[in-house]
């Protein structure tokens, strides 16, 4: 089969695409990986196609909206409307009739106008539980809470409010705006249940992060994390190795790949350091975001895969993303979150029921608070002990890959 495969977002959000495309490829099949410009160095030898330029992911990641939990979907929005028909002439253009699968993440709705068009049987796989609606286990929405609250009938009437007044204007008006110019009917609701209504719905995370619930989708396959960002092929810099050995374990901070406007989160983070005698590791590849000198003891570096990095740090404070999240669980270290927008605050509830880690909101992240939750996630024993179990279960969870692979070849059986 040729199997085409769409991911939208961060590098974060890509690497699990490289992994399933390898995963696919090794079975003996076509694989073309679709994704910003940025992320073609990490394509690990899979056929590429940009679909969003350099210059585009960047102005996107410098906008502070990116970070804002209430102005960030309008750009995300925004994004999409512009990115869609480049995306599906792109992968239109690589469709042999007959032959070929689609794959999608979330957001990368191309792979669905492919199912419509021309038929194409499609996989839609989502990376973190929140975009999964429940009114038994409602997911966290943004810095104040979720739904869960309310009675079912309140937080379906909520739903409703959220699709109509906000994700129709932004995503379902473009989609059917450019659906029409390619003679398919409308869409109603694309976050409600249309989301899920792919050939194939997948989940790629583990039902011990989130439990399935009675609501979710019928037929949503949860497969567990794919853990991959290619560390084998990308060692730890010499200059990081020669600090890692010269002292205690370091407490690490990144605020994603996603942005490039955490200068206060970073100068927080290097003041905690100091504050607490700590050393510190702040990972960044927009070094415009440091302070203009940092504290001894306290090393930036543009990039290290987590999966060699995390295993070595005393604790790991992080914005939440899911890919981020996920390797830290494998790693087992103790975890600060601090979410800003989208998905983290989900995935930070998660890491904080989950006993191995605390959330913070950015209001809250100042120096001294940061020093004495770092205490606090370094002298928890119990908390370790729980890292440690959970990071088995993670590693138990060898199967993620073959199990995605599975689901989507079910679709060329099933056609």
């Amino acid at each position: 089969m040729k199997i085409l495969i769409g991911a939208a977002g961060s590098l974060g959000d890509t690497l699990p695409f490289v992994a399933l495309g390898l995963a696919l490829q090794q079975r003996g099949h076509q694989v073309h990986l679709f994704a910003s410009e940025s992320y073609a160095g990490h394509a690990a030898g899979l056929p590429f196609t940009a679909v969003a330029s350099v210059a585009e992911t960047d102005a996107l990641l410098r906008d502070p909206r990116v970070t804002d939990p209430r102005r960030g979907m309008a750009l995300i929005g925004e994004a999409f409307a512009a990115g869609l028909p480049r995306a599906f002439e792109a992968m239109r253009a690589e469709v042999v009739p007959g032959q070929t699968l689609a794959v999608g993440s979330t957001l990368a709705f191309a792979t669905r106008l492919l199912k419509d068009a021309l038929g194409v049987p499609t996989a839609t796989v989502h990376l973190a539980p929140a975009v999964l609606r429940s009114v038994q286990q409602p997911p966290r929405l943004g810095p104040n809470g979720t739904l869960d609250k309310l009675p079912a009938g309140l937080q379906r009437a909520a739903w409703w409010l959220i699709d109509r007044l906000v994700l129709d204007r932004l995503f379902t008006k473009p989609f059917n705006d450019y659906r029409r110019q390619l003679g398919l009917g409308p869409v109603d609701r694309m976050f409600g249940a249309w989301l899920h209504q792919a050939d194939a719905t997948l989940g790629m995370f583990p039902p011990w992060l989130a439990p399935p619930q009675v609501d979710w989708p019928a037929g949503l396959v949860c497969t567990g994390f794919p853990l991959y960002d290619n560390g084998e092929a990308h060692p730890l810099p010499a200059a990081l190795e020669a600090f890692l050995a010269a002292g205690e374990p370091p407490v690490g901070f990144t605020s994603g790949t996603a942005n490039a406007t955490s200068h206060g989160f970073f100068a927080a983070s290097a003041a905690a350091c100091a504050l607490s005698g700590r050393r510190g590791l702040l990972i960044t590849k927009v070094g415009a975001q440091l302070p203009a000198t940092l504290p001894p003891g306290v090393l930036h570096v543009p990039y290290a895969p987590f999966s060699q990095l995390l295993p070595r740090l005393a604790a790991f404070v992080h914005h939440g993303g899911i890919g981020t999240t996920s390797q830290a669980l494998r790693a087992g270290v103790p975890q600060l979150v601090r979410p800003m927008a989208y998905d983290q605050f989900d995935n930070a509830h998660h890491v904080q029921r989950l006993g191995v880690g605390q959330r913070r909101r950015p209001a809250d992240y100042a120096p001294a608070t940061v020093a004495r939750d770092l205490d606090r996630l370094t002298q928890d024993r119990t908390l370790q002990r729980r890292c440690a179990e959970v990071a088995s279960l993670c590693r138990a969870d060898v199967d993620a890959l073959a199990m995605a692979c599975d689901a989507v070849l079910a679709l060329a059986r099933r056609g």
